[in-house]
């Protein structure tokens, strides 16, 4: 139920047909784990928040840098030295104040990894390196949950939406996509390669809508390919990629076995490839 000021917040959502209060409170009803509060985090953030996702997880352990503030438009100067995760449920909590926002001042490992993303429907993976990518992926999996991929590379980024399954479809893993990682400069962050703020900006936006069309059932998702985009060209394709079982055996098959694996040597296999 939604309270007066509810509905006057989200009035426009509501004269959707395809969102009406149906759709607001499967809305309101959700609970999305946000992992990285950074160029990307900022503005899927922001939007899932005013969109009146019930209930936003934010995991960062990293502190407010002046060189984030070009591309990580949820900070100012005045938050330079504080954590991310408390500064974003802050801003967005302004921003909404009937969400419920939980704060997770810690760097997701495979310690925390597995009931972390258990308690969530959908995770949105925002991070800025590959070895949380595949950690997001098989906990994912073990949990049977969909989580929205968003990777940027200087003027270029890119959207998918992987482990999704509906009325007996069952999409890709971002290992299905990804087999292994590869020793290529795509791999690097925008720390390293630089990037233009509205880069990570609209693919950020492309996500949360991602997350949006999930809960409430609206759209066709973005499973089964992965949509590029060029922003200096303004330029979109899309990479049809299929279910690969063949690379399930690289993934672990119980919690145990998650616990056991040591995602983050996959920086030094590719320092040695």
């Amino acid at each position: 139920m939604f309270n007066k000021e509810e509905i006057i917040y989200y009035s426009k959502q509501l004269l959707l047909p395809e969102i009406g209060k149906s759709g607001q409170e499967k809305l309101k009803n959700a609970r999305v784990l946000v992992v990285g509060a950074g160029g990307l985090g900022c503005p899927v953030l922001l939007y899932l928040a005013a969109a009146g996702i019930g209930t936003i997880g934010i995991v960062d352990y990293d502190q407010v840098d002046q060189t984030n503030l070009q591309r990580q438009i949820i900070y100012s100067m005045d938050d330079i030295g504080r954590n991310k995760a408390v500064v974003a449920t802050e801003k967005i909590k302004s921003t909404n104040p009937y969400i419920h926002v939980e704060t997770i001042n810690q760097k997701l490992e495979v310690i925390n990894a597995f009931d972390l993303i258990g308690s969530y429907d959908i995770v949105v993976d925002c991070s800025d390196n590959i070895e949380t990518r595949y950690l997001i992926n098989d906990a994912c999996v073990l949990n049977e949950k969909p989580f929205v991929y968003g990777g940027i590379y200087k003027f270029e980024g890119q959207v998918a939406v992987f482990n999704f399954k509906s009325s007996g479809y069952e999409g890709p893993t971002y290992r299905c996509a990804f087999p292994e990682p590869h020793p290529d400069e795509s791999l690097l962050n925008c720390a390293q390669t630089g990037v233009i703020g509205t880069v990570p900006g609209i693919i950020g936006i492309l996500q949360a809508n991602e997350v949006i069309k999930l809960i409430t059932g609206i759209g066709s998702v973005c499973s089964g390919r992965i949509l590029l985009v060029n922003m200096l060209t303004l330029q979109f394709s899309e990479i049809k990629i299929g279910r690969n079982v063949s690379i399930w055996n690289e993934m672990p098959k119980t919690k145990v076995e998650f616990l056991k694996k040591n995602y983050f040597s996959i920086a030094e296999t590719i320092a040695l490839q």
